[in-house]
């Protein structure tokens, strides 16, 4: 779509970012200053000019990108409508409500479109938090600390005037108020509100409007707002533009509210009475927003015959909070704000948020998923298995020779975003990560992945073993449930809380032996096994089914057999032991693919291959190890012990590796490993 740009000053920067990426055509560009909107016609091949009427009168642009200073924003918006043309207006809309609400209602009688920014709603982190509260892990939140800070805009901007004119209100609060409106709803009550003139009293120029502000408010889903925005605090202040979300269930900290891409480190979870974690973000790194993506997605809606005033109506609404609060600031009242602007949106009730994320969701998982077109009925019995995060957390207790307690680890890797967790009758923990499950700060059941495995002694007992899982961990279905081993051992009754026990009653009851010290095995076939498995997910106990450390060979010998084919298989995988072929089968037939150990291979996190690809990430060569995995479509399931590393191998997931770095990888197959 055609489009020009009026006003060619500093922020034009950040919407030439990316440019190239998009359908948009910039055709023409607008300035009062002529020498501004010839250098930037220049710059995009586009025709200057020096006045809007003209532009409006020679050029056919639909579309037009409205980043003239706060104060132009609303004349320049009405004069863009009234010539019928859609409208995308940097922020604030306007800055007085009315003025805004008019500026919606001209739109819509016109019949075109109005969008306003920020869109740091659609910001990779904010979505990932809002995923979050789609969990259900934190709620309800109660209490949120918004902090939106400009620094001092006379010592980092050349031309600082227009911000001087409109104050922090409307420049920097509508980066926190745009996105808990968009999570919680419509501001409904300015509670009280404070505001300061102070300033250098070294500035050359000073603060039109009160350079601090300070603000209580109540959202309409019930969380009250504590807002603090200021020119006066520095860009180095340790709290700039964060904000902080308190829940029954923990707290979450989103270090930016207004940027628009998302580092490891820019979100932090707090689970009920546990320190903060990083919850990295793991969806593509494609997902990245810049400023130009608000006008582009605007375009889109628009060549799809839609006229959206959704935009213009937040921002509509941004401008009357914003005016409230200089209201009860100046008259020491509370001021209740009623929200028409917002009613003609879509129904807005405390769960459609959550909705909308949790399909999000879902999509994010299922991307990666890899089927057999040929095989719907499979697909079907396999729907669940599919919707899988690209990283898991394995939770066995036996680390490097002796058993560990797991259960701070696997709560950290909640915090930390995990959401898949490969349990097992073997790990004796089960019970444990039961009453985990239980506490305040746990995601809801429906946002968990919980997948665990039958061990080779209980092979002619599986549904009393599935029962045993279940009760452990107070829930009524497994997502997956899975042959540990196809090797079926002697019978020693029901293995529950195996952790109870000293590590010799452990190894006594789990690796029985005979009257000879040999490994007392079963005769139960791998065969037979799986139609129990067969049998228990009929039951409803499991919603598919699978197997661990499996040949090629045995593999397909289930699959000649089965009536319910498997959904997951899981096995030993790393660099040194890539099991490609395995792998390729396992994908040929619609299964998902489980790496355990992806880490533990000798000498695999010294490697010099690793470590040089790692540098180029500037990650380590566990995330490298990872990252291999998720690049081939298979799920690793780390299961590190420190929030460091737990964190890291999450955060690995969005690691893009190179065509080369895939080759070099490729090389450090070991045959001997393969054996």
């Amino acid at each position: 779509m055609q489009c020009a740009f009026i006003g060619a000053g500093d922020v034009v920067d950040y919407y030439l970012n990316n440019f190239d990426s998009t359908s948009l055509e910039l055709t023409a560009v607008c300035d009062h200053d002529g020498a501004r909107a010839r250098h930037l016609a220049a710059l995009t091949d586009a025709t200057a000019y020096t006045d809007l009427e003209s532009l409006l009168s020679t050029e056919s642009a639909p579309l037009i990108v409205n980043l003239t200073s706060h104060q132009a924003h609303a004349d320049v918006t009405r004069q863009c409508l009234n010539a019928d043309r859609h409208v995308f207006t940097e922020k604030p809309l306007a800055l007085d409500a009315d003025t805004a609400t008019a500026l919606v209602d001209l739109a819509k009688q016109r019949g075109v479109g109005l969008d306003c920014a920020p869109i740091n709603h659609r910001g990779q982190a904010q979505q990932h938090i809002g995923s979050l509260l789609a969990d259900d892990q934190l709620n309800p939140i109660r209490v949120i600390y918004a902090h939106a800070h400009a620094g001092r805009v006379t010592e980092w901007h050349d031309n600082p005037e227009s911000f001087l004119a409109v104050g922090p209100l409307y420049d920097s609060a509508v980066y926190p108020l745009t996105l808990l409106t968009e999570w919680f709803g419509p501001v409904e009550t300015v509670r009280t509100a404070d505001t300061i003139d102070v300033y250098p009293s070294h500035a050359e120029s000073t603060p039109e409007r009160p350079a601090h502000v300070e603000a209580t408010l109540t959202l309409a889903a019930g969380p009250i707002i504590r807002l603090t925005t200021s020119f006066y605090t520095p860009h180095r202040s340790r709290e700039f533009n964060s904000i902080e979300l308190h829940g029954d269930g923990g707290s979450v900290y989103l270090n930016d509210s207004g940027s628009l891409t998302a580092t490891a480190q820019s979100v932090s979870v707090g689970g009920h009475g546990r320190s903060y974690v990083t919850a990295p973000p793991i969806t593509s790194s494609s997902q990245n927003h810049s400023h130009i993506s608000g006008p582009a997605r605007f375009a889109r809606a628009i060549e799809h015959g839609d006229r959206p005033v959704t935009g213009g109506q937040r921002g509509a609404h941004i401008v009357r909070v914003c005016n409230a609060i200089e209201h009860a600031a100046a008259n020491n009242v509370s001021v209740s704000l009623s929200s028409p602007e917002l009613r003609c949106t879509e129904s807005r009730d405390e769960h459609a948020y959550a909705r909308s994320l949790r399909a999000l969701r879902q999509d994010t998982y299922t991307s990666q998923s890899h089927t057999n077109p040929k095989s719907s009925e499979m697909n079907l019995q396999r729907d669940n298995s599919h919707r899988l995060p690209p990283v898991g957390f394995g939770c066995s207790r036996y680390r490097n020779g002796n058993y560990i307690d797991r259960v701070d680890s696997i709560a950290t890797a909640i915090d930390a975003g995990y959401r898949l967790f490969d349990m097992a009758e073997l790990y004796g923990n089960e019970y444990r990560i039961g009453s985990l499950l239980e506490t305040p700060g746990t995601p809801s059941r429906d946002q968990l992945v919980l997948i665990s495995k039958v061990w080779n002694t209980n092979h002619a007992h599986i549904a009393e073993a599935c029962n045993g899982t279940l009760s452990e961990l107070g829930i009524e279905t497994l997502d997956s449930y899975l042959l540990h081993w196809p090797d079926a051992w002697a019978y020693q009754g029901p293995l529950s809380k195996l952790a109870t026990l000293s590590p010799e009653q452990q190894e006594e009851r789990t690796f029985p032996t005979d009257a000879s010290g040999n490994r007392a095995s079963a005769d139960v076939s791998i065969e037979s096994a799986w139609q129990r498995l067969e049998k228990v997910c009929r039951r409803g106990l499991t919603r598919t089914i699978g197997i661990c450390n499996i040949s090629a060979i045995e593999l397909q010998r289930i699959l000649d057999i089965a009536s319910i084919p498997p959904a997951i298989v899981q096995i030993e995988s790393h660099p040194y032991r890539p099991r490609d072929e395995l792998i390729e089968k396992c994908h040929m037939n619609g299964i998902r693919v489980i790496a355990h150990s992806p880490l533990s291979a000798p000498g695999l996190l010294t490697e010099p291959v690793l470590q040089t690809i790692a540098d180029t990430h500037d990650v380590s060569p566990a995330a490298i190890a990872i990252s291999y995995h998720v690049d081939r479509g298979v799920i690793p399931i780390p299961s590190s012990t420190t929030a460091k590393h737990i964190s890291a191998n999450l955060a690995a997931a969005n690691i893009q590796l190179s065509d080369e770095e895939r080759s070099r990888l490729q090389t450090l197959a070991d045959t001997e490993f393969e054996r």
